[in-house]
């Protein structure tokens, strides 16, 4: 009998403990910070009042005021240039022999120093009407210059202004020694009483999603030959990491003399045009609004598009719809037809 009440008297005591360890652990998990699974949200995008009309990139900056085209030298001798990388746009053409020029258009972004300058030829001013841009450029061809003293043109000439608006660096010499700021523009067109505001006509631009279905064969390495000489030639490699091409002439990357900021693009437009002699000097006319072959150049790829002169802008078109640019700014290589894309334009290695 008395073993029975032991042993009763042992299990009593173990159920006790075990409801007072129930308790203790209740307590416990009662005052213990409860483990919450954290919520992934996706970052909310940032929303802009604008879009800058040339590039398509958002801003809460005002968009009107008037793009300025600036002739740019390509000499070797005027390289490395500068402010090239603020341009939206960038259309390369032959000038005389074998050399191009860059006629640099600014809306988004305003360079301090943009140079060097070169002189005027009239298909270049014919593309900067196509934005009613400020035409800027030192010197001009026979051609150039009747139009421009026309009076139907806005432009600022470095043959007017030299020693003032234009000023001569001493790291190069003549006639690759022209510059002029942004600053001196404006005060420029003021002199001459234009206005620097204008509403600006949008290109098209290919929204997010869109981005994702470009199509086109590989081409992370594209050069565009203007002559035998490589001195000469455009090259294009596709940087995968940064989503852009850079650009290199005669084994050089093209970057601002004042910053070393290289020029990176979004998109590269590659256009055949029909070029001719006009005298013995080896100008040229060359016809920007009849349309023609291209090669479209994003995100590491080609596709084969025709352009097209649409109030004064080359665009490029496909099964006969507007192709939407990438979002960011575009080089235009403007070709002749002879020896045409085939002859000119090589992919690879």
């Amino acid at each position: 009998m008395k073993k029975t009440i032991y042993i009763l008297g042992i299990l009593l005591l173990l159920f006790s403990a075990a409801c007072s360890n129930k308790e203790v652990v209740k307590q416990q998990e009662e005052h213990e910070p409860k483990q919450v699974q954290p919520v992934t949200k996706d970052e909310p995008k940032e929303e802009f009042e604008h879009v800058f009309p040339l590039t398509g990139i958002g801003t809460n900056e005002d968009v009107d005021s008037r793009p300025f085209a600036v002739m740019v030298n390509n000499h070797p001798k005027a390289r490395p240039q500068s402010g090239l990388h603020m341009a939206d746009i960038v259309y390369e053409v032959l000038a005389e022999g074998d050399v191009t020029r860059f006629l640099a258009v600014f809306q988004s972004e305003k360079p301090e120093i943009i140079g060097p300058v070169r002189s005027a030829r009239d298909y270049y001013i014919e593309l900067s009407k196509g934005f009613d841009a400020l035409y800027v450029a030192h010197g001009w061809s026979p051609e150039a210059k009747q139009i421009l003293n026309s009076g139907k043109i806005d432009n600022i000439n470095g043959m007017v202004y030299d020693g003032t608006l234009f000023w001569r660096a001493d790291h190069n010499v003549a006639p690759h020694n022209s510059y002029i700021s942004f600053e001196n523009i404006v005060k420029g067109a003021d002199k001459q009483g234009y206005s620097m505001e204008d509403e600006v006509p949008s290109f098209s631009f290919l929204s997010e999603n869109e981005l994702d279905g470009i199509e086109g064969t590989a081409a992370e390495h594209v050069r565009v030959s203007y002559s035998s000489r490589d001195i000469f030639s455009a090259v294009y490699d596709y940087n995968a990491e940064k989503s852009k091409y850079e650009r290199y002439s005669g084994g050089d990357q093209t970057v601002d003399r004042e910053t070393s900021t290289p020029v990176l693009l979004d998109n590269v437009l590659i256009v055949e045009m029909n070029h001719r002699f006009i005298d013995d000097y080896g100008r040229r006319a060359v016809d920007v609004t009849t349309g023609g072959k291209g090669f479209l150049l994003q995100k590491g790829k080609a596709q084969e598009i025709e352009w097209k002169n649409v109030e004064g802008r080359i665009v490029p078109f496909a099964n006969g719809e507007e192709v939407g640019l990438v979002p960011g700014k575009t080089w235009i290589n403007i070709i002749p037809t002879t020896p045409g894309i085939a002859g000119a334009v090589s992919f690879g290695n």
